[in-house]
């Protein structure tokens, strides 16, 4: 059980893993320059190449990288245990998308990524004390 200082450390942490992982996602050059750079290292480990994205992909990329950049802001300035909560709604779908695109045949480079969300998602879900976070035990009787 998490107690609620160090919890809020992880929803920064997530949040900062977010905005250093998706910023080059958040416009069409950095997007481009990415996709490159995972080309080249997919390929340096035998995997096939990335498959190229035609603009309608591409804008589609860009949207969750502002989205996500403009959340992980949230986070990194207001973390609170109800950021977190969502946030770990948002991982679980994330997760359940990046493992679908797994099974459809995406590059295995995508398992990565999955790793972490599982993590952080199983992480931010857990239960915080909830002395820790103000909240008076019950007495029943």
């Amino acid at each position: 059980m998490w107690k609620l200082a160090p919890y809020l450390r992880l929803v920064r942490a997530s949040a900062l893993y977010d905005l250093l992982v998706t910023a080059p996602f958040a416009t069409p050059w950095s997007l481009a320059w990415l996709l490159r750079q995972l080309d080249e290292l997919g390929q340096a480990l035998g995997l096939a190449p990335l498959a190229a994205f035609p603009p309608e992909a591409l804008l589609l990329g860009n949207l969750l990288g502002s989205l996500v950049c403009v959340w992980a802001v949230l986070r990194l300035a207001k973390p609170s245990l109800l950021l977190g909560r969502y946030d770990a709604v948002a991982r679980g779908l994330f997760g359940l998308w990046q493992a679908w695109a797994l099974y459809q045949g995406a590059s295995p480079l995508l398992a990565v990524f999955l790793l972490v969300e599982i993590g952080f998602g199983i992480a931010q879900a857990w239960p915080v004390s909830p002395v820790s976070r103000g909240v008076q035990p019950q007495v029943l009787g």
